[in-house]
């Protein structure tokens, strides 16, 4: 998955005082959603900027580390723009998967992207208290923005998600979504409501999605993705009693049940959808496990009704 980057290790430990070294490298997005980032692509590979390279008039700000490297994100002032290096390319940040395969030492740049557009877009959309509208200022102590007004604390926003392996025997149900000329199949998916457990979550976007009941429900593994800000936790389920799809066409434009000798997988092993895809395909979920981490879904006496 796209957080796999090992030998690699990635520190996300908040360091006010970090300051960028020659060889540190600095991200820089464009775009109205910080969507594209600047990087060196050539012969299928593919580097970042380093801080040596930079003009004068450029705001830098800790991101995190990898390994030893400390990775900054670099704010362009209006008079820097055209002294960047002039081989720099913006590269849509969804376009970086090709490139995970294009050589073992890029899988941690991807993830760094991903992971640093996730700060670069928080960073963006507080730069003024939403409470009194004055500008914000980075704490000294923790990942977060201050209000030196009315004192508010902002910090970065996680959107939890679930990704959903309903399950009938040797079958899963796999979707395609509505809208999306997205042409490989996915899984259930949804975000997680106020008030809601992620087990109940499961259980509504499964009933909603494609008029299901589930039993059995268990946790199987996270997966950050910081393109939308999402925390994304997979889980496998089992349909509880009827087997009938009832689709939700503005949600999913198909929704079938596959058995596992064909599930294929997606085209880029980067998501979870696509490892809990395959590892239901080669049987290797390990079903004891999961069910000792969570036990049984509560049940919902709303689904009878």
């Amino acid at each position: 998955m796209i957080q796999d980057i090992a030998p690699h290790r990635m520190d996300n430990q908040y360091r006010p005082d970090a300051v960028p070294q020659e060889n540190s490298p600095i991200l820089i997005f464009t775009g109205s959603r910080t969507e594209n980032v600047m990087a060196h692509v050539s012969e299928g590979h593919m580097r970042y900027p380093l801080y040596r390279e930079m003009p004068e008039g450029i705001t830098y700000t800790y991101l995190f580390s990898i390994d030893e490297t400390g990775y900054f994100m670099g704010i362009v002032s209006k008079e820097a723009e055209n002294l960047l290096p002039g081989e720099l390319q913006e590269v849509p940040l969804r376009d970086l998967r090709p490139h995970y395969y294009l050589g073992e030492e890029n899988r941690h740049l991807i993830f760094a992207a991903y992971t640093a557009m996730q700060l670069a877009g928080w960073y963006k959309d507080n730069r003024y208290c939403g409470t009194c509208a004055h500008m914000t200022a980075p704490s000294q102590t923790e990942r977060a923005l201050v209000c030196p007004n009315c004192g508010r604390t902002i910090y970065p926003r996680i959107l939890p998600a679930v990704i959903i392996g309903v399950t009938d025997g040797d079958r899963i149900l796999m979707t395609k979504y509505a809208g999306r000329g997205i042409p490989f199949y996915a899984l259930v998916a949804g975000f997680n409501e106020v008030g809601e457990t992620l087990e109940e979550t499961v259980a509504r976007e499964v009933m909603e999605e494609v008029g299901l009941k589930v039993k059995n429900i268990r946790y199987y593994k996270s997966q950050p993705w910081g393109i939308v800000d999402d925390l994304l936790a997979g889980f496998y389920c089992d349909v509880d009693g009827n087997t009938r799809i009832t689709l939700d066409r503005n949600e999913l434009k198909e929704a079938v049940w596959v058995k596992r000798e064909d599930v294929e997988g997606q085209p880029h092993d980067l998501s979870l959808t696509n490892e809990m895809m395959v590892v239901f395909r080669e049987g290797r979920e390990p079903v004891g496990y999961l069910y000792r981490q969570c036990g049984e879904m509560p049940h919902n006496k709303d689904q009878d009704e």
